[in-house]
């Protein structure tokens, strides 16, 4: 018993070694030194550490609860001269553009157009039923021929004073009556007839000899496409230097080894609130006719060319209607609203809120916050270079 209990001392005494030891180690790796553990100095070098500056190439200085400033990657915003090329989406329509109908409801008697026909103004496109027009215009013009007449052999008797100042008058008055009428049965006679009303392009035919049109039933159209009305529409950001008589080329898928050039005509004067765009009119010379009206047509527009700020699409930070950046000066973070203008792949102009050379994040952004120290990946990695060497 008493050469066992001699054994088992020593082998206690070894493991209790081996655990304060290993205890030791432990914390050491944690940074956490037991008072009177670990080589001498060790209680004093701690607190010195606070306010160490960070090795190159290690992490910067701590943020709240002991963790390192977040790593971002950042660009410096450049100046660039761009000729501000805008972009849209337009409609063209005809010059002039009417759908052709009568004016009362009448039967068609005659047709005298094709389908597609060019057509001058004036020239006679449908003929409707005037047989009793015809015979009302007979009558006016009798009752007026009788009442001319009557108001002449009136004159006469009146110089002589064989009728009176008021008989003379009431068929004075008669005359110019009949005169009204038949004014009026003309102008019925000239609605049997429909004409073009300017010169163009008719389209198909809707009705047929014989048909029964009524006021607003479409007979045909007419188009004046010899010059095409194109509407599109633009941010209000990008109405500065936009004028009447820049040029524009438009292009159609219809034709899309084809250019057409035109000239802005007019900007309307009032932008969509709901929208914040404007509408602006060009007008584009169409003399072989192949722009149709309703086309869809893509449009560009190069203004003048002018000094921008440029930084990656990357650092926009978009928030319901606005647009920030996060701007990194002296390692910290200070988030920024600005205001964008012309988007080009990859990049976007900034018209407000960024000066050029400003350093900007394009990655990390959704990690940090206005105001929050950070880190500088490019910074690093030549820090940790500058290390080695």
């Amino acid at each position: 018993m008493a050469s066992s209990r001699n054994l088992l001392a020593p082998l206690s005494l070894l493991v209790a070694v081996v655990c304060a030891g290993w205890a030791i180690y432990v914390t050491k790796r944690a940074g956490d030194v037991p008072a009177g553990f670990g080589p001498p100095g060790a209680m004093s070098r701690p607190a010195a550490a606070d306010g160490a500056k960070p090795v190159a190439g290690k992490p910067g200085p701590p943020a709240a609860g002991g963790r390192p400033a977040p790593l971002v990657a950042t660009v410096l915003s450049r100046q660039e001269s761009i000729a501000a090329t805008i972009e849209a989406l337009g409609t063209a329509r005809a010059n002039e553009s009417v759908d052709v109908t009568a004016k009362n409801s009448n039967l068609v008697t005659a047709i005298h157009f094709r389908d597609g026909q060019v057509v001058k103004r004036g020239d006679l496109l449908v003929e409707l039923d005037s047989a009793a027009v015809r015979a009302d215009l007979a009558v006016a013009q009798a009752a007026l021929t009788d009442s001319q007449s009557q108001f002449e052999r009136s004159r006469e008797l009146l110089a002589k004073q064989l009728v009176s100042k008021s008989q003379y008058e009431q068929l004075e008055a008669a005359m110019k009556g009949n005169e009204a009428r038949l004014a009026a049965a003309r102008a019925r006679r000239e609605d049997t007839v429909i004409r073009a009303p300017f010169s163009g392009r008719v389209g198909l035919r809707r009705v047929s000899v014989g048909s029964l049109v009524n006021p607003g039933t479409v007979i045909t159209t007419l188009d004046d496409t010899s010059t095409i009305k194109l509407d599109f529409r633009i941010p209000e950001n990008q109405l500065a230097g936009l004028r009447a008589g820049l040029t524009l080329t438009a292009q159609s898928p219809a034709f899309p080894s084809r250019s057409f050039e035109g000239k802005i005509a007019t900007v309307d004067s009032r932008v969509d609130e709901a929208t914040r765009s404007v509408t602006v009119r060009a007008l584009l010379p169409n003399p072989d006719g192949v722009l149709k009206a309703g086309m869809f047509l893509t449009v560009q527009l190069e203004q003048d060319r002018r000094n921008a700020v440029i930084v990656p699409e990357e650092a926009l930070v978009p928030e319901t209607d606005k647009q920030y950046v996060f701007v990194v000066t002296d390692a910290v973070a200070n988030k920024r609203e600005v205001t964008i203008g012309r988007r080009t792949p990859g990049s976007v102009e900034i018209v407000a809120g960024l000066k050029a050379g400003e350093r900007v994040v394009t990655e990390g952004t959704q990690s940090i916050r206005d105001g929050v120290a950070v880190r500088d990946a490019a910074q690093a990695v030549d820090s940790a270079e500058a290390a080695r060497t």
